[in-house]
């Protein structure tokens, strides 16, 4: 398979994203302080601190840190340079790596709406400061939604907005209003869809709704929804036989993308399986997706060895065809994979 074009829509700059305490980047410091290390794009080292207020939540006593929530923390309370210069990094290496979007989240940043609302225009700006690409605005709230594009750059190329559907009409007209594109989600009205037929009948609905809107195909992205296999093996086969109908009854105009990374939660070795899974979703009829740049790129997925055991292994886990996993992890618990 020839892939050459892919829509990708950068996740990495959104405040529920991890890094698990005391491991390989978020390390204890000589003073006993905690830090996070990343690199530059020209491999330089650095280090973000975490504020000690994060080391007082729930999170910290889980074994988790919200990296970008610490970054903005700094940005707006504390080390200003280092926490503007993580989210920028973050920024610069997901362009460098072919991201078409930057999605952009802070939903969990705090509870209070204004507030949030405050960073996200901050967050907008700082991000355009440094990178070229549109962004895609993230959030389940209309209100940080709109705070969000109207710091968009027009001049960069049409915004994002993540997203619409029939339970979030209201987006529909916030998108339109800030000429966005938009991801639409086969959300249902009243809860999240079980089958593919149900998946296809949300999506006719919300397609049917934005082009009353006046949204030309080639401005929907559509998000036929992944659920991990580990709670269904069922989940990527559905996932795959949703986008070859909505793709053969829409033609090519039209663009299919997805958090494809939803496939791996609770499974070892999600890297492989999430790449193999976006190589079927693009041999179905996706052109993008919602994922890690450095993980999943044109260049990555060009080059991948379909005739490798890995592949064979994650494939037939991926369409339900490995009963409960079974050679898939046994294959990842003795190194084979």
């Amino acid at each position: 398979m020839n892939i050459t074009n892919f829509i990708s829509v950068g996740e990495n700059i959104h405040c529920t994203r991890i890094f698990k305490v005391g491991g390989t980047t978020c390390k204890q410091m000589p003073d006993g302080t905690f830090g996070i290390e990343y690199k530059t794009v020209q491999k330089e080292t650095r280090i973000l601190q975490v504020p000690e207020s994060f080391t007082k939540t729930p999170e910290w006593e889980s074994g988790k840190v919200k990296h970008c929530a610490v970054a903005i923390w700094q940005a707006m309370n504390g080390d200003k340079k280092s926490g503007v210069d993580y989210l920028q990094q973050l920024a610069i290496s997901q362009e460098k790596n072919g991201a078409t979007y930057l999605d952009l989240n802070v939903d969990e940043y705090s509870t209070d709406i204004e507030e949030k609302k405050h960073i996200m225009k901050w967050l907008v700006e700082t991000v355009q400061n440094s990178v070229k690409i549109p962004v895609s605005i993230d959030s389940s709230n209309e209100a940080i939604l709109e705070a969000g594009l109207s710091a968009t750059d027009k001049k960069r190329g049409r915004p994002m907005v993540n997203s619409v559907s029939l339970e979030r009409k209201n987006a529909v007209e916030i998108a339109a209003k800030y000429n966005a594109v938009v991801i639409a989600s086969a959300a249902g009205e009243k809860g999240l869809p079980e089958t593919p037929e149900e998946r296809v009948a949300n999506i006719d609905a919300i397609i049917d709704i934005l082009r009353r809107k006046n949204f030309a195909l080639g401005d929907i992205h559509v998000d036929p929804l992944v659920f991990p296999i580990s709670v269904n093996p069922m989940n990527g086969k559905m996932f795959l036989d949703t986008i070859s109908v909505v793709r053969k009854k829409y033609g090519k105009e039209m663009h299919i993308v997805a958090g494809l990374s939803n496939i791996s939660f609770g499974m070892p070795n999600r890297k492989l399986i999430n790449q193999v899974f976006t190589i079927l979703a693009l041999e179905n009829g996706a052109d993008g997706g919602i994922v890690d740049p450095s993980q999943i790129n044109t260049k990555i997925l060009a080059s991948f060895d379909k005739s490798s055991e890995a592949f064979t292994l994650a494939r037939e886990l991926l369409l339900g065809n490995d009963e409960y996993g079974m050679n898939f992890i046994t294959a990842a618990r003795e190194g084979k994979i």
